[in-house]
């Protein structure tokens, strides 16, 4: 699909970004390896932009055995020094430690209610929340899966990542006035 009109945040010279921004940002996201990669990536971002995770996915992808969740919950001290030195992903002590711990939080999550995916669409009901990408960073539904997640032990899950996350598996359409995708009912 041709789109005229895109959110004004989107980089129109770099095409990882419309591309990001024209078929993934928004749309409902129900795929467990997704959710999980996106969740992995938005903690990586905390502190810096978007375009910048962006940019290094692959490098991510590479770095984190394409993100199979099963492999990383047993990374060990010799994995995360790899990670740390490998200079295509974010090399952040501790993003890299709760990289991992997260995850073991995620198949915690999956095992308590069948799927990641029907704990973070529960919050909503299901439901897809359309709500302009200018209008706020957090919201009170970010700020109760924050607290819940910090609860579950995660790290790197504020509110404003959260909030961004949601934006991102469309929990949240976050489309702006501008943009030709907002107020649509967004499809994968």
């Amino acid at each position: 699909m041709e789109i005229s009109n895109r959110c004004n945040w989107v980089n129109m010279k770099n095409p990882l970004y419309i591309d990001y921004h024209d078929t993934e940002w928004g749309v409902p996201c129900h795929d467990e390896h997704m959710l999980y990669e996106l969740l992995l990536l938005e903690c990586f971002q905390a502190g810096l932009s978007w375009e910048c995770i962006l940019n290094k996915r692959q490098g991510f992808r590479k770095a984190f055995d394409n993100f199979d969740i099963d492999k990383v919950v047993l990374y060990d001290d010799k994995k995360q020094e790899e990670l740390l030195a490998d200079t295509s992903i974010i090399r952040n002590k501790l993003k890299v430690k709760a990289s991992i711990a997260n995850s073991v939080v995620f198949k915690q999550i999956q095992r308590e209610f069948g799927s990641f995916d029907s704990y973070i669409w529960g919050f909503s009901g299901g439901k897809t929340v359309m709500e302009d990408y200018s209008i706020r960073t957090t919201s009170p539904l970010s700020d109760m899966i924050s607290k819940d997640l910090k609860k579950r032990g995660m790290k790197f899950v504020g509110s404003t990542i959260i909030y961004s996350y949601l934006q991102a598996i469309g929990v949240i359409n976050g489309h702006g006035k501008e943009c030709a995708r907002c107020g649509k009912n967004l499809k994968n």
